[in-house]
Parts: C-alpha cells; structure tokens; sequence
C-alpha cells in the first residue's frame, strides 16, 4: 500500500532539503521518507517556484474553482432531472 503525505508535511522536508543543512539521506531518515522521494518533491518545488510568483499561479486557481463551481452546478442539475425522471416513472413516492 502506498503512503501518502500531506502537503505541509511535504513542505516541511523541501525546506529542509533546499536549506541543505543535512544531506537528503539524513533528511530521509528524520522524516522515513524514501530520498528519491524527497529528490522528486525538491525537483517539483523547484519547477513551480517561478509560477507562484508569476501571477499565473492566482489565475490558475481561480479557473480551477471556477470550474468546480460549474461542475457542483451540473451535479445539482443533474440530481434535479434524476428525481423528477423518478417521481414521473413512480419509482417515488
């Protein structure tokens, strides 16, 4: 089974990995984080650090809630149309 690890968890192990006080085999067996994992996840920071500060990162989340919201919506929609189809079928009530 695989583990999984929070993001402040695994924000805690980059900083310390970036700090480069320790070196990521003592970082590995602090946190009992495999180092190849800590090496992806330092790789990952790394690569969105320029779009956090770009401003894109904003727009990217505010699309994506947006679209989330319009999903939700649909759901409710969809549910609305199912429980009418339901009552008229006489499977309601």
């Amino acid at each position: 089974m695989r583990k999984s690890y929070d993001t402040s968890f695994k924000a805690r192990v980059v900083l310390e990995a970036l700090r480069g006080e320790r070196t990521v085999s003592q970082i590995s067996a602090a946190y009992g984080v495999h180092p190849n994992q800590i090496g992806k996840w330092k790789k990952q920071a790394l690569e969105e650090l320029p779009r956090i500060f770009s401003g894109k990162y904003e727009k990217k989340e505010a699309e994506v809630k947006e679209h989330t919201d319009q999903l939700y919506q649909e759901i409710g929609r969809l549910k609305v149309e199912l429980d009418w189809l339901k009552k008229k079928a006489g499977l309601i009530g």
